[in-house]
C-alpha cells in the first residue's frame, strides 16, 4: 500500500520505533540499531530518516530507532546520542551540523564496541569513525554553478550572490568553494560575492535573502548551499518577477514546485541513498556480524532542472515510489568499488 508522507506522519515514523524498539530487544534479543539526526523537521534530515528505516526494513529481525532536535541544536542532539547509546548499542549512525560536539562521544562509543557510521557530514578524525557515507560536497557545488552557467550568456559580465545557511560547517563551506571556482573557470567575468550567512531559521533565511536580493539588483543569479535558501529565492523571484537565475540544493517539495514553473535550479545530494546505504550496512553488521567496509561510501548528486523535475517529483511521491526508484542506487553505492574511496580523499 502506498502512503504519501506528510510531517505529522514522519513524525510517527521516526518517533514509533523508538517507543517500541528497546522492549522487543530485551525480550527477544532483537538486535537495534540507531540514527540520530541534525533536525527532524527539514527536508535533508527527513530524506535520510525514510532512507535509514528502509534500509534497515531490508534486514529481517533488527529493529530501529530514528531521532533528533527539533530544531538544529548540537547540544540536544548530543544528549540525544547518549541516550540512543543505551538502547541502540548495536550500531549508531549520525548526521551532525556539529561534528566538533561529537569527537569524545563517538570515540568512547567506538571503544565501547558500538559501531558508529557518520552520514552526510563526516567525523573529525580524532573520533575515529572508520565509515562515511556522503557526497563529494565540492563537486556538488560545481554542478549546481554549471546548471546555473547554462542559464546566462557565454560572454557573461556582472556578479553572483552566494548565500550559505550555515557558515562552518563544511559541507555546505565545500559546495560554496565548488560554486566560486567553477564559476572563475568557466565564466572569469563574473564575480561571486560571498557566502553570506544566510541563517538557518526559514524566516530569518527569508529576511537575509530579500536584504541581499535589495542591495544586489543588478545581480545574474543567487545561489544557496541548503534548502530554506532555493524555496525562499524562489518566492522573491516569483514576487518580484525577476529575470536573475536561482539556484539551491535538496528537493523539498515547494523547491520542486519551484523548479517546474521556472523560479529555481536544484542539486539534490541524494540523502535517502545515504539514508538506506547506512541502514542497510548497520542492520547487516547488527543481525549476521557482517563487516562494515572502511573509507569513504561515495553517494553522488543529481541536478534537477525543468527537463527532468516531473520524473523527480513522481519518484518523491511516497515511500514505496522512493524506494523502487533508488534501489539501484543504493545497490550500485552498496556494490561498486568505484563507490569505496579513503577517508583522506573527502571532499
Amino acid at each position: 500500500m502506498k502512503y504519501r508522507i506528510f510531517p505529522s506522519v514522519l513524525v510517527l515514523l521516526l518517533l514509533g520505533p523508538a517507543a517500541c524498539t528497546k522492549q522487543a530487544d530485551d525480550e527477544g534479543g532483537t538486535p537495534t540499531v540507531g540514527f540520530v539526526v541534525a533536525n527532524k523537521q527539514l527536508n535533508f534530515s527527513q530524506e535520510m530518516s525514510l532512507g535509514f528505516i528502509a534500509g534497515v526494513n531490508q534486514v529481517k529481525g533488527v529493529s530501529l530507532q530514528v531521532d533528533g532536535p527539533n530544531i538544529v541544536d548540537g547540544p540536544r542532539q548530543l544528549a540525544l546520542f547518549q541516550e540512543m547509546r543505551k538502547s541502540a548499542d548495536d550500531g549508531i549512525s549520525v548526521f551532525t551540523l556539529t561534528p566538533d560536539l561529537f569527537v569524545e562521544p563517538m570515540a568512547s562509543a567506538i571503544a565501547d564496541g558500538v559501531p558508529i557510521i557518520a552520514v552526510d557530514s563526516p567525523a573529525l578524525p580524532s573520533a575515529g569513525v572508520e565509515l562515511f557515507i556522503g557526497n563529494d560536497s565540492y563537486e556538488l557545488g560545481r554542478m549546481l554553478a554549471r546548471k546555473v552557467i547554462t542559464q546566462l550568456p557565454s560572454n557573461a559580465t556582472g556578479k553572483v550572490v552566494l548565500g550559505t545557511s550555515s557558515p562552518g560547517v563544511s559541507v555546505l563551506d565545500r559546495r560554496a568553494m565548488g560554486i566560486r571556482d567553477e564559476f572563475k573557470e568557466k565564466l572569469p567575468a563574473v564575480s561571486v560575492f560571498g557566502p553570506f550567512d544566510t541563517k538557518q531559521e526559514v524566516e530569518a533565511n527569508m529576511e537575509a535573502w530579500e536584504t541581499l536580493v535589495k542591495v544586489n539588483q543588478s545581480a545574474l543569479a543567487f545561489i544557496g548551499t541548503s534548502d530554506a535558501d532555493g524555496w525562499n529565492l524562489a518566492e522573491i523571484r516569483r514576487r518580484e518577477v525577476a529575470s536573475w537565475v536561482a539556484g539551491a540544493f535538496d528537493i523539498d517539495p515547494k523547491s520542486l514546485a519551484a523548479v517546474k514553473a521556472g523560479d529555481l535550479i536544484l542539486v539534490s545530494p541524494e540523502h535517502y541513498v545515504k539514508g538506506a546505504v547506512a541502514g542497510r550496512l548497520q542492520a547487516e553488521h547488527a543481525k549476521s556480524g557482517k563487516a562494515l567496509p572502511k573509507g569513504w561510501l561515495y553517494v553522488p548528486g543529481v541536478a534537477v532542472d525543468r527537463l527532468n523535475v516531473d520524473e523527480i517529483v513522481a519518484r518523491q511521491a511516497t515511500v514505496a515510489t522512493r524506494a523502487e526508484a533508488l534501489s539501484a542506487a543504493v545497490d550500485r553505492v552498496l556494490t561498486d568499488p568505484a563507490h569505496l574511496r579513503p577517508l583522506s580523499a573527502v571532499s
